[in-house]
């Protein structure tokens, strides 16, 4: 049994757990945000679409989450503009999951892999190269059509417990279900671990990568918070999910990317002894007070801090004459640019190398995106990086702007300028 979480603000706003059915205490409230990756053109119906960000964490399974969900069809649109092959680093990251994967869990004879979020494809490719069965799910039928176009089977679909049966019948039990910064996207959790317990071959695994809280919490990385993130994962609060369908929690590494994420891996309860990682990673979260409602508490006071800090930085440069644009159109940037109240007369633009989100408008701010390639047209004196979690790649690919006088402007985990 999970205790309570360590709870001194009785007085919180509270709202039903969407994991345990607990009481969630609220910790922070965004306002009125748009849906994070609804780029849009003038009249498109999806850019008046809002709903109130509001985080809080439950007394009994220590889940984090979001008190209101956005419909999936107005977030995973079959036009979604996120392309997972957009970074180096994020390819040659799923290459390594695909090569340690044939490696190990689907080294046996005839394996078989389901992808939950399949997206692009990225990972399957060097599934697909190597022969193994797989399938990738995804509700986005722009993102099935560039996997597809590699030799990727892909299902387009949203994956749930319905889903999960029908790719049974036809396929057979699946050894390894795999997913990355997917599952916390899913307020109807429950589904999606049913689906899981009804695919996975009794020897099977589950490994789902997503944004840590720990790290979140450590580096004050508020902007993870936006609408496809209803779910901000830890070890604890996984385990206590995964419980309820017979599912354990066996293994946890902790990962680099995206501002630090971990690798959760689940099998049948029994089937598998859990690693000391699991023990480890849990000792490490009790002592970071992360189920303790006061820790949330100054995670708040941190994101107020940092809205006023670069809200007068970027006044102050603009009453200076300087240019700033930002750099790189993330889902992360919409939460950032509507609680800050940042739009076009701070930031003029902003430069992205998607094609799908170019001449476009940002989410609720309204800031225009612009090709990388206008990033050096002039060069800007100061350029606000929402990609953040990926500055060594952009500082180093873009050197001759720092070379020539350029800064840039970073809120992680304070507002500082480099």
């Amino acid at each position: 049994m999970v205790a309570d979480v360590t709870d001194e603000n009785s007085s919180a706003e509270t709202f039903p757990c969407r994991v345990c059915g607990g009481l969630v205490r609220q910790w922070f409230d965004f306002g009125p945000q748009p849906i994070s990756n609804a780029f849009y053109r003038d009249g498109d119906a999806v850019a008046g679409i809002r709903y109130d960000l509001v985080v809080g964490i439950c007394r009994s399974c220590t889940m984090v989450q979001q008190r209101d969900e956005c419909p999936r069809e107005s977030m995973f649109r079959p036009d979604y503009p996120y392309r997972a092959s957009g970074s180096a680093l994020m390819r040659k990251h799923f290459e390594q999951v695909a090569e340690w994967l044939l490696a190990t869990e689907l080294a046996g004879p005839d394996p078989f892999i389901v992808e939950i979020g399949s997206n692009d494809g990225v990972m399957l490719r060097t599934i697909r190269g190597a022969g193994v069965r797989h399938l990738g799910v995804d509700p986005s039928r722009d993102a099935a059509e560039v996997a597809a176009a590699e030799g990727v089977r892909v299902r387009v679909d949203f994956f749930e417990e319905s889903t999960a049966a029908s790719i049974r019948a036809a396929e057979g039990p699946a050894d390894v279900i795999y997913s990355a910064n997917v599952i916390s996207h899913i307020p109807y959790v429950d589904t999606i671990l049913r689906g899981v317990a009804e695919l996975l071959s009794p020897t099977g695994v589950f490994m789902f990568e997503d944004r840590y809280l720990g790290d979140i919490v450590a580096h004050s990385s508020f902007d993870q918070l936006y609408d496809e993130h209803f779910y901000l994962f830890a070890a604890r609060s996984v385990q206590a999910m995964v419980a309820q369908f017979g599912l354990e929690l066996v293994d946890v590494a902790h990962l680099d990317v995206h501002g630090g994420s971990v690798r959760y891996t689940v099998a049948r309860a029994g089937v598998r002894t859990p690693s000391p990682a699991v023990r480890d990673l849990l000792a490490r979260e009790s002592r970071q007070g992360l189920a303790e409602m006061a820790t949330y508490e100054r995670f708040a006071d941190r994101i107020v801090a940092i809205r006023e800090d670069l809200v007068t930085l970027l006044r102050e440069l603009r009453a200076e004459g300087k240019q700033v644009v930002g750099y790189g159109a993330t889902s992360k940037s919409a939460t950032v640019t509507n609680y800050c109240g940042i739009g076009p007369d701070l930031v003029p633009y902003v430069c992205d190398s998607t094609p799908e989100k170019q001449g476009r408008l940002s989410p609720g701010s309204g800031i225009p995106v612009r090709s990388q390639d206008e990033f050096s047209r002039p060069y800007p004196d100061y350029a606000l990086l929402f990609a953040w979690n990926h500055a060594e790649e952009i500082m180093a690919k873009e050197r001759e702007f720092s070379e020539r006088g350029g800064r840039w402007i970073l809120y992680v985990p304070t507002v500082h300028v480099v």
